[in-house]
């Protein structure tokens, strides 16, 4: 294996659903995965579509899970989409569909919710605590001229004992059916929160690696944004389902074990 392009890698970002851990099952290895990316001089942010919850949440949950963790390790879809929120609809009222976690990391970046009456914006998370109140004042607000934005887009959630959670795309999808309205997704694989983290740390695209189990978000972002993209097999994606993907990582390993491994023989 060719681990040259890893090798001028200085910065990883990392999903986690599917990647680090399932649930609360942590993955053989991946805490150590962390002290490997530390002790080979590089640096890490946990970079996450799910937008259930807030930032702060994830920091608590790693250190709880055995990871090192800062807040500035850090970065979410629903951080992103507050970003992009200020930068275009700044002042706007938005109508969140998501949870209470998700509504405060809109409202600690200043974003202006509505009370249900009147919205410019329908803005949609990962909704674990979805009511059907939410959905019919949400397909209101879109069928009269609301702009749709959409933390990410994930089909669904991947849980212990191969169950699923529905997701934020298949909220959306539902909402779409309603409305005919296409939502704005902001989290991967829109190479937006690639291009943040870049313009935050200075690190080129380049020497940035995504890692991840999906195709259609970990390694899109990747390849859209230009970075290194390195997909694991211990989530949502098959080896058989390679073949028929339009999408290509530029590596496949097994899980973030052997990922470790091939930094630690692939050091200078």
């Amino acid at each position: 294996m060719n681990v040259e392009k890893l090798k001028a890698c200085s910065l990883f970002l990392l999903d986690m659903d599917g990647t680090l851990y399932l649930g609360d099952q942590v993955f053989p290895g991946a805490v150590d995965f962390i002290r490997t990316l530390t002790e080979s001089g590089r640096d890490y942010i946990y970079l996450t579509n799910n937008s259930s919850r807030a930032g702060t949440d994830y920091v608590s949950r790693l250190q709880r899970l055995g990871f090192p963790c800062r807040p500035e390790n850090v970065f979410t879809s629903g951080m992103a989409t507050a970003m992009y929120l200020n930068e275009n609809f700044p002042g706007a009222s938005v109508y969140p569909v998501g949870t209470a976690a998700f509504m405060n990391e809109l409202r600690s970046y200043g974003v202006a919710l509505s009370d249900g009456e009147s919205a410019q914006v329908v803005c949609v998370g990962f909704d674990t605590e979805l009511v059907y109140e939410k959905l019919e004042r949400a397909v209101h607000f879109l069928r009269r001229g609301a702009a749709f934005i959409a933390a990410n887009p994930d089909w669904v959630c991947p849980m212990p004992e191969n169950e699923v959670l529905p997701d934020c795309g298949s909220i959306c999808a539902l909402l779409t059916a309603a409305t005919g309205v296409e939502p704005l997704f902001i989290g991967k694989p829109n190479r937006s929160m690639v291009d943040l983290i870049s313009a935050k740390t200075g690190v080129p695209n380049g020497q940035i690696c995504c890692v991840g189990d999906r195709l259609y978000t970990d390694i899109a972002v990747a390849v859209n944004a230009g970075a290194v993209s390195v997909l694991v097999l211990s989530g949502e994606t098959t080896r058989e389902m390679l073949p028929q993907s339009s999408v290509k990582p530029d590596y496949v390993l097994s899980d973030v074990m052997e990922l470790a491994s091939v930094l630690g023989n692939s050091q200078s």
